[in-house]
């Protein structure tokens, strides 16, 4: 086998094994990240916002699978060309490659949230590893070339090369499902506190009657997840703790059990993200339990001039918005969302749910730490990358179905979906069909001024292609504006509309 094609087969199988052990020796430490991790999260941080943007548009709840599938792919590329190097003489363009993938996972592994010093450490070993293997596999590969026995070589060191690489990854895999699963079950383990007044039961969801509408309450499963995290932290109770600091008299501490030992309440509450499109589904609603935002503060003292009030994850994410938000509005530490204790993915064991805002000035998962402090002196990681400080959520709404190029039969159909207008609650909502007059729509009940709430209407239609449109009018009033705002750089505006075919 010539040296390019061998190479080929190296290079790959070299940097998948440095790789493996990086990711094994990330797993021993837990404010270590795996190299790819730490440069995916990198990415994520230095990418120019308008091709955040994209990405989001493009690929939706999948944009960190895209990521990382980019990363294996530039990777994948890079290691072709450092086996084929190797294997052509030109181990220093190879070392040099190697040495230079490693120094810069150390130095994204330096700016992850919680690291030290040994952070570099995954890095490092991962390029040594990938050296050894491809120094290794060239040492069989001339032994077998001076043998004579090609075939045998192939197979040999196919076999070789995945055995390798497979029981490398494996031990890294066990080791990260071992410390998952371990925060898995402590979270499952977990009794959630109770209310001191439950919220009524929900009503009979309309969704149940009208397929294709969003239901009242969106499934944990379903629920959209927008953030910065690469790689989900696995943060154990044992370890966490809450502090309040900054601009007040009495900074304190919370562990765990000392935040689900204070009283909590039921909120249900929508959330969007400031990403959502026109018609998007970056947007949930939930019964949220947890402490209250607004007691936390009081008691820390807050000073009159804090006008900020910063949660920070564990990840390093920071958010932040206005004291005045904390108006009454039922802002909370979330402990449990939908009957259940926080999942993993929305931010156990707490985060900040802020009624009325958009998630990127307030919606901290892994929560940490709360600082009060002001506008003019520290801006929250969106805040520094172009987007607004204040960041209300804006009235929208949403046709579910039918959607947008759909082929209909000639018979009744429902038109159907959500508007919110969190805070101020939703009145109205009308669709418009061609040029038609606009309808006025069924609406679902209204458990929470916070929340969602659906509509529908019966169509009898004719043949032909339609434009439906709709518009929602919240509770004081306020009809919502036609006019097409893109999400830059406080959230998207317009009507929803869509296109059907009636066949």
């Amino acid at each position: 086998m010539e040296s390019k094609r061998l190479g080929s087969v190296f290079g790959p199988l070299a940097m998948v094994a440095g790789l493996s052990i990086g990711h094994f020796i990330a797993s021993v430490n837990s404010n270590w990240q795996s190299p790819l991790i730490s440069l995916g999260n990198r990415i994520i941080d230095y990418v120019p916002p308008p091709v955040k943007k994209l990405v989001i548009n493009l690929f939706g709840t999948y944009d960190k699978l895209f990521l990382i599938a980019t990363i294996f792919a530039v990777v994948f590329g890079l290691s072709l060309f450092v086996g084929r190097a190797y294997l052509s003489g030109k181990r220093g363009v190879a070392y040099s490659i190697i040495a230079a993938m490693s120094i810069a996972a150390s130095w994204a592994a330096l700016l992850d949230a919680r690291s030290n010093l040994f952070s570099v450490l995954p890095a490092f070993i991962s390029g040594g590893t990938t050296l050894y293997v491809l120094r290794w596999l060239n040492q069989q590969g001339s032994e077998s070339v001076d043998s004579g026995v090609e075939i045998s070589r192939r197979d040999v060191f196919k076999a070789i090369g995945v055995i390798g690489a497979v029981s490398i990854a494996a031990m890294g895999a066990a080791k990260l499902l071992a410390q998952k699963a371990s925060v898995q079950i402590e979270r499952i383990k977990i009794a959630l506190p109770k209310p001191l007044k439950f919220l009524p039961n929900p009503p009979v969801d309309p969704a149940i009657t009208t397929p294709g509408l969003s239901p009242l309450f969106t499934p944990n499963e379903d629920f959209y997840r927008i953030d910065t995290s690469l790689a989900i932290p696995n943060v154990s109770t044992e370890d966490w703790q809450l502090e309040i600091v900054g601009m007040v008299d009495n900074p304190f501490t919370l562990s765990y059990q000392e935040l689900i030992a204070r009283p909590v309440f039921e909120l249900d509450a929508t959330i969007a993200c400031v990403s959502n499109e026109i018609g998007g589904d970056l947007v949930g609603n939930a019964r949220w339990l947890g402490v209250r935002l607004d007691d936390l503060i009081r008691e820390a003292g807050a000073s009159a001039d804090a006008d900020q009030v910063m949660g920070y994850s564990v990840d390093g994410f920071t958010a932040g918005f206005p004291v005045a938000t904390l108006d009454g509005r039922d802002a909370m530490i979330a402990i449990g969302m939908n009957g259940e204790t926080l999942p993993l993915a929305h931010g156990f064991p707490a985060r900040i749910i802020v009624p009325g805002i958009y998630g990127y000035v307030s919606a901290v998962k892994w929560l940490t730490r709360i600082e009060l402090t002001r506008f003019d002196i520290k801006h929250g990681y969106w805040i520094s990358r172009g987007w607004s400080e204040r960041a209300p959520i804006k009235t929208a709404s949403r046709i579910d179905t039918p959607s947008n190029g759909a082929e209909l039969p000639l018979e009744t159909l429902a038109i159907a979906g959500v508007a919110w207008a969190m805070i101020r609650g939703i009145s109205k909502v009308e669709v418009k069909i061609g040029n038609l007059p606009w309808r006025e729509a069924t609406l679902g009940p209204q458990i929470a001024k916070t929340t969602w709430r659906q509509w529908w209407i019966d169509w009898d239609p004719k043949k032909g292609v339609h434009v439906i449109s709709v518009r929602a009018t919240d509770g004081d009033g306020v009809v919502q504006p036609e006019a097409y705002v893109p999400v830059d750089p406080n959230g998207a505006e317009g009507w929803h509309t869509i296109n059907v075919e009636v066949l």
